[in-house]
């Protein structure tokens, strides 16, 4: 997916096996963002981030989406854990990661894995995709922020 594409309008099952879609946030700019997993240290602070300033991106017309390839169980777990007021897309099938061209190769301590490239998509109101925060520009810690500032 690139700035200009639209986006699926399925974007999948979250937390609670609700199916999410696009239609459901009409008149809405959504902050999708892909992170590798619930419960590690960069993906904890990402998604603390965004709830800290969950307030603010919903006073700025924004509605945030998380997704990773972890069960709904473990979505439900991460959400508790760290009282995200957000839903969480369980991504198992790695349908949308792929979709999005997310799931990608990755070398962590000279090993070579599959996984979630981290990767934000701002989606506007028509459903067309228009940022992109590659994995190589995402600031965990700040970013809420980094949203909002463009």
């Amino acid at each position: 997916m690139n700035v200009g594409d639209k986006a699926p309008e399925v974007l999948g099952i979250n937390e609670k096996g609700e199916e999410i879609r696009l239609s459901d946030y009409k008149g809405k700019k959504i902050v999708l963002y892909f992170y590798p997993k619930d419960n590690t240290s960069g993906c904890t602070a990402q998604a603390c981030s965004l709830r800290d300033g969950y307030s603010e991106l919903r006073k700025a017309g924004y509605e945030v989406i998380g997704v990773s390839v972890d069960s709904a169980t473990s979505h439900q777990k991460f959400i508790a854990k760290n009282e995200l007021p957000f839903t969480l897309i369980a991504d198992t099938d790695k349908k949308l990661v792929e979709q999005f061209g997310v799931w990608g190769e990755k070398k962590m301590y000279g090993r070579t894995y599959m996984g979630t490239l981290r990767t934000t998509f701002i989606i506007n109101e028509d459903g067309i995709i228009e940022r992109i925060i590659t994995p190589k520009e995402v600031k965990t810690k700040e970013h809420a922020q980094q949203i909002l500032n463009k």
